[in-house]
């Protein structure tokens, strides 16, 4: 049976417009089981109402976006963790929206999010290494690192960042590519990778597998994710499941480059459940 906060997560995102900063304190359900979601959503619309108080219903995107940086960044004191980046309260809204402390993907959820609800058409990018949030004006696009007090980035800057990933292979073709809008489920999808690998790192098995079973909520067409997690129920001598989740990776994705290593690993699995039974 599905969890009732799984099919909270899955009504959320089968909205017309999915609520973003909703759906985020959704997955966080799993770490604060109490969590009050509509005092979080207050939250932000407060936050909003200070940058309504800077400008008028009329002003340009340009002024209202100055508004923006300057209540997150200037009043309220949002910032980077740089200190303790891999904590992964970071990837949680609440507790960022409560320390005003957070990594590139919440920092950049806050930012689409009071920016949405004070009139700006804001848009998340998933950047290689950095997640940023871009604003199309008259004369092109404003490129923006939230994680860094809202400042805007020039071409020059973005190549930089572009290259420590690239390389020299990094040219205007692939830089155009990779500024392309998010989609709410692609920012989700990119915030549980991220809290993911930091779960791997302290090998955290079972929060491991929360934050698969909530990407296969999100993006059951992710084939990796299958393949993932049927290994993990194999780790955790759940062979059953391990055997339906292989499965449905091979099926996904017949001509996987590790083919031969999962075959191998659902003959060893579907062995378990033979002898078990």
């Amino acid at each position: 049976m599905t969890e009732p906060y799984l099919q909270r997560l899955q009504h959320c995102l089968q909205q017309p417009s999915p609520n973003l900063a909703e759906a985020a304190l959704i997955l966080a359900l799993t770490e604060y089981p109490e969590l009050d979601i509509a005092y979080y959503l207050r939250r932000l619309d407060e936050l909003a109402a200070q940058v309504k108080q800077l400008v008028y219903p009329d002003s340009p995107a340009v002024e209202r976006l100055y508004a923006l940086n300057q209540v997150l960044f200037a009043e309220q004191g949002f910032t980077g963790n740089q200190e303790d980046y891999y904590n992964p309260h970071n990837s949680f809204l609440n507790e960022v929206l409560d320390t005003r402390c957070g990594i590139p993907i919440t920092l950049s959820i806050i930012y689409l999010e009071v920016g949405r609800r004070v009139g700006l058409a804001l848009e998340g990018i998933s950047f290689p290494g950095h997640f940023l949030v871009k604003l199309a004006v008259e004369d092109g696009e404003i490129i923006l690192d939230p994680f860094i007090n809202g400042i805007s980035l020039d071409e020059d800057e973005l190549f930089q960042r572009l290259r420590s990933n690239y390389g020299n292979t990094a040219d205007t073709e692939l830089l155009m590519l990779l500024l392309q809008p998010a989609s709410v489920e692609d920012i989700l999808v990119r915030l549980l990778r991220n809290l993911k690998a930091i779960y791997m790192q302290t090998q955290q098995d079972e929060k491991i597998l929360v934050v698969l079973n909530q990407l296969l909520v999100i993006a059951p067409e992710l084939a990796e994710t299958w393949r993932d997690r049927g290994l993990l129920y194999e780790q955790l001598e759940c062979f059953h499941s391990a055997t339906q989740d292989l499965q449905h990776y091979l099926q996904l994705k017949p001509d996987a480059e590790d083919i031969s290593l999962i075959e191998s690993r659902l003959l060893a699995v579907q062995e378990q459940v033979t002898y078990l039974h």
